[in-house]
């Protein structure tokens, strides 16, 4: 039996004055939505990888404040995910500038508005990470030790 081999992914819930930073982006020509995500590097923390997600993919330097959640998720027979979904609350709302060509651009929107784009959205944890960030479902982002990188 081959074995299981999940791709570990992070993501940031950024938010300001209830409104959260997304990315569009075009996935097999369908527009879709996400927060800034992507997937661990080599010798990298959980922690850097995500505040260099969110750098690329929108062109802010934040520091993650807090773990959301840890998340599994199987997207079909062949991809599955572990992905480590962190929290940033801001005081401001920058203007995002994406570094990523991938991404068409970022934008703060309500959580009605993301909700509404359920279909375009890139996987059912985009909702569920807002849903639990809303809930106050926080942990220390040491919960995750990076020490022996």
């Amino acid at each position: 039996m081959e074995r299981y081999k999940p791709n570990v992914t992070v993501a940031c819930v950024i938010n300001c004055d209830d409104k959260y930073l997304m990315v569009e982006e075009l996935i097999d020509g369908k527009l879709t939505y996400n927060q800034p995500a992507g997937h661990l590097e080599a010798f990298e923390s959980l922690n850097q990888a995500c505040e260099r997600e969110v750098w690329e993919e929108t062109g802010l330097t934040i520091k993650v404040q807090s773990l959301i959640n840890i998340y599994q998720f199987q997207a079909n027979e062949g991809l599955a995910f572990l992905r480590f979904t962190y929290a940033c609350v801001l005081n401001e709302q920058p203007s995002p500038a994406p570094q990523d060509s991938a991404i068409r651009r970022a934008l703060w929107m309500t959580y009605d508005e993301i909700a509404q784009r359920k279909t375009q959205l890139r996987s059912p944890l985009v909702l569920q990470c807002i849903h639990d960030f809303r809930q106050g479902k926080l942990f220390s982002t040491e919960v995750v030790n990076s020490r022996f990188l």
